[in-house]
């Protein structure tokens, strides 16, 4: 039956034609990966940091779709409390460098907590500095810290007493978090200051210690003066560590 069949030539050719055409698309299709390829490593040989760039680019692309997590170590610099330093704007990251140098603290956590008190200020109306002053005399920028009476973190904040301004971040384990710390802590100085009736002296004071403070011991002098450097810093002064 076949040997009468008609169409049959006409069926081998149009078979041979696919044929040929997978073969032509498939041999450039390879050409163009062998030459891709190749492009990618001569450029990647002559640019040694792109493959560092590109190594991260994958790595956070395969922790985005969770893909190989059993091996790939968690991306926890997303919650890290630093930035760039060179990310802040000058004055910033002039007075970041300096508390970073003066507290012997790393200048990356020091250029988040600058940014932040920056921000900080513009809601509570309270200088930049200032917040940053009182972490300076409170903690040395040291956000584990833990006084006698149970103040905590960056602005030792008394977590017992405050618990339920922690509530909203979380519950009290949160005064170990340095951007919470500083949250709370400058809404609890701004309360305070209000009640004593705007004065920010008396306010400071309060924020020491409450009414039992009768001598600061020189606390509200410290955090003035302290902030008054940090003033300088900004304005381009070169202003010693001491």
């Amino acid at each position: 039956m076949l040997k009468h069949c008609s169409w049959c030539p006409y069926f081998r050719t149009f078979l041979s034609d696919i044929t040929h055409g997978l073969f032509l698309v498939t041999h450039s299709g390879l050409a163009m990966v062998g030459l891709t390829v190749a492009a990618s490593v001569m450029a990647l040989w002559a640019q040694p940091h792109w493959l560092q760039v590109a190594e991260v680019e994958l790595f956070n692309w395969l922790r985005d779709r969770q893909v190989l997590v059993s091996w790939l170590p968690e991306n926890t610099a997303e919650r890290a409390t630093a930035v760039n330093i060179q990310d802040l704007p000058p004055k910033q990251a002039a007075v970041a460098q300096w508390l970073a140098r003066k507290y012997k603290v790393a200048p990356e956590p020091l250029a988040a907590l600058v940014a932040e008190a920056y921000a900080l200020s513009k809601k509570s109306k309270l200088e930049p500095h200032l917040i940053l002053a009182v972490m300076a005399i409170e903690s040395n920028f040291h956000p584990f810290v833990q006084s006698q009476a149970g103040a905590q973190g960056l602005m030792q904040v008394m977590t017992g007493i405050h618990a339920k301004r922690y509530e909203a971040y979380g519950g009290k384990l949160a005064a170990f978090d340095p951007i919470t710390n500083m949250r709370v802590g400058v809404a609890v100085l701004v309360d305070v200051i209000k009640l004593k009736g705007g004065s920010l002296e008396d306010g400071l004071r309060f924020y020491l210690g409450g009414d039992a403070v009768v001598e600061d011991g020189g606390y509200v002098a410290k955090v003035l003066a302290e902030q008054a450097r940090m003033d300088q810093v900004a304005a381009g002064v070169n202003v010693p560590f001491q």
